[in-house]
């Protein structure tokens, strides 16, 4: 059994610069958008940078996906903690749920974005968090396009 990829001999350049474009694009959301975020939604757009990072030729890293996943589990979460104020394991269940099903039938499947959906439930949802998740959603999703030439899938 290894411990190091074996890709990694080959493609070491890669796997630090894309770490690197990672820790920076995150900085960056942080530290400009951070009065918007809430904890637990900050988890679900660092899974969206490692999978915009680490397998930028994956479907799942693709925009439609990042930014319609995000997107449309945000709203989900908000739907969610709407119908169910008062029963918090039923809105956070459901969200998860219906997230995947939104997500399948609009061909917008971001795993991530189930958690924005859950996130959405236990932080509650405002206007500033949602814009958080949408500008995050986007800055990946641009710089995933701006560099996609040089990213390699490093799985």
């Amino acid at each position: 059994m290894q411990i190091i990829d074996s890709k990694f001999r080959d493609m070491w350049i890669n796997y630090v610069l894309q770490s690197a474009i990672a820790t920076i694009v995150v900085f960056f959301l942080l530290a400009i958008l951070t009065s918007m975020a809430e904890l637990v939604i900050v988890a679900a757009i660092g899974s969206t940078a490692f999978i915009v990072f680490a397998l930028p030729k994956t479907p799942t890293a693709e925009p439609r996906r990042v930014i319609g996943g995000h997107f449309l589990c945000s709203l989900v979460g908000w739907g969610c903690t709407l119908l169910f104020p008062q029963h918090f394991i039923i809105a956070a269940s459901l969200s998860v749920g219906i997230a995947v099903f939104v997500m399948v039938t609009t061909d917008t499947e971001h795993p991530p974005a189930a958690g924005t959906s859950l996130g959405i439930v236990v932080a509650g949802f405002s206007t500033k968090l949602f814009l958080f998740i949408i500008l995050s959603a986007i800055v990946l999703a641009a710089s995933k396009k701006a560099l996609d030439p040089w990213l390699k899938n490093l799985l």
